[in-house]
């Protein structure tokens, strides 16, 4: 007996032992050990409204049962995928996470991990890629083709099949077509653009116009306003088009240069005729013409032009010596050319002239009499070619009607000349003799100057304007002018 009552207490501590211990396999567990499990994840973007063509990083952020939260990742078994499952609107690369437009529209960015899944929304916009400044009305084109328009319309030069002025962006009429617009040019009151060619070879486009009429300068054949694009002619080999006040010139693939409009100061390279409805060779039609061009330019009544050798042609009028041939007074019907250097860049303004050589120096001549020369002097004429400043890294130029803007390699903007309006940018509302920094952005990649009214585009693809608004040309929804560059929205 007494050994029995001496085993029997011997094991009453050990079966309390087990059981602290959990012994058998159904005791209960220590909640401090176990492993937190996933509940939510957080997907988030730097901006979810994605420009197409451009891309943001997107993260994912779980959040555990016990309150924590950490990043998730690819290598920890995270799966970055669409909603739709196709990269028709956005891609997701993943193995990043980085999304990116594809085309407008919408699309829902999953991110999967442990059954969880979290998402957020993105909005695919297309940035703006050109821009043109006319007399009081802008058109800009986005990179999915379309374009848009604001601004003055009595003569339908908006092309939204209206005469209604617009404050806001409106889109361009594009009729049955399914092509994209590749380029486009604003008049005084009226507009030229050329519509793409399909295929994956395809070069050159048709010309397209509309708004006013008077002088023919919509190239129709005939003297009619129209408010909606209408195709000039049947060719397809159109590569490029400059809107003057009332003329235009337009190149093709070949290099050959075309002309019409008002041609009362020889503007469009002859003067057989005051007034051309029609598209016509420069140079006329004569086999042994062989100039080729490149690029070109229409003012306000003249005509400049680039041909294939860098060297540079002058026609039209030169009452303010905006030909650049060392005198002043007249008309000059023949492309005469200026000087002996060689330009990559040409710019005809109202009655004065800028182009940017080789070597990126910038030269100006014509009229000076709010200092849109930028030679510092405020007055006077400049017959022949003169350098504005002493920089050699010019990029851009663009001559409007009394004031001129430029693009230096380093992406900063410069104004000069007329300023009432706040066309310059600065500010200031005081006209500049010689060129001015507007603001201290570095990311200006295009420029257009208009009658009195400017736009430009930065890296982001983000379109701006300033300068005068009475008709809305400014696109913000105003009509008060604004010295200093405002953001136009991109319409969804």
């Amino acid at each position: 007996m007494k050994n029995f009552k001496f085993s029997s207490l011997l094991l009453i501590p050990v079966f309390a032992v087990l059981a602290a211990c959990g012994g058998g396999g159904g005791g209960s567990s220590n909640s401090g050990s176990s492993t937190p499990t996933l509940k939510s994840i957080a997907v988030t973007l730097a901006s979810t409204t994605i420009p197409v063509t451009t891309f943001q990083d997107a993260t994912a952020t779980g959040t555990y049962s016990d309150g924590s939260t950490k990043a998730l990742t690819v290598a920890g078994g995270l799966a970055w995928t669409t909603k739709s499952g196709n990269a028709a609107v956005a891609s997701i690369a993943t193995a990043t996470g980085r999304v990116t437009g594809v085309a407008v529209g919408t699309e829902t960015i999953n991110a999967t991990q442990d059954g969880v899944v979290g998402s957020v929304l993105i909005t695919v916009t297309a940035p703006w890629k050109e821009v043109s400044a006319g007399g009081f009305q802008t058109i800009a084109r986005r990179a999915d083709g379309k374009l848009y328009a604001w601004g003055q319309n009595n003569w339908g030069q908006l092309g939204d099949t209206s005469t209604t002025a617009r404050l806001t962006p409106v889109v361009v009429a594009n009729g049955a077509a399914t092509t994209a617009w590749s380029k486009i040019s604003v008049g005084d009151q009226f507009a030229v653009a050329i519509r793409a060619n399909t295929g994956a070879t395809a070069t050159g486009g048709t010309l397209w116009s509309w708004g006013l009429n008077t002088y023919g300068q919509l190239g129709q054949g005939d003297q009619t306003n129209r408010s909606t694009p209408t195709q000039i002619g049947k060719d397809t080999t159109w590569i490029g088009v400059w809107a003057g006040k009332y003329h235009v010139v337009a190149l093709k693939a070949d290099g050959t240069l075309w002309a019409w409009g008002r041609n009362a100061e020889g503007q469009l390279g002859d003067l057989t005729v005051l007034v051309r409805t029609a598209p016509v060779k420069v140079g006329g039609t004569d086999k042994t013409n062989t100039t080729t061009y490149i690029a070109a330019s229409a003012g306000g009544t003249h005509t400049l032009a680039i041909q294939k050798d860098g060297s540079l042609a002058a026609w039209g009028d030169n009452t303010s010596g905006q030909l650049g041939n060392a005198s002043t007074g007249g008309s000059n019907s023949t492309p005469t050319k200026v000087g002996s250097l060689t330009y990559v860049a040409v710019s005809a303004g109202g009655s004065h002239s800028m182009a940017i050589d080789t070597s990126g120096k910038l030269w100006a001549w014509g009229a000076n009499g709010s200092g849109q020369l930028g030679n510092n002097a405020g007055s006077g004429v400049q017959n022949a070619p003169t350098q504005i400043s002493t920089d050699t890294d010019w990029t851009l130029v663009s001559a409007g009607g009394l004031h001129t803007l430029a693009v230096r390699s380093n992406g900063t903007l410069w104004a000069w000349g007329a300023n009432t309006d706040g066309q310059l940018g600065d500010g200031s509302g005081a006209d500049q003799f010689s060129p001015v920094q507007v603001g201290l952005d570095r990311t200006w990649t295009g420029i257009s100057a208009g009658a009195n009214h400017s736009a430009g585009l930065k890296a982001d693809n983000t379109l701006w304007t300033w300068g005068l608004n009475a008709d809305g040309q400014l696109g913000n929804g105003k009509t008060t002018t604004s010295t200093v560059p405002v953001s136009i929205a991109n319409p969804n």
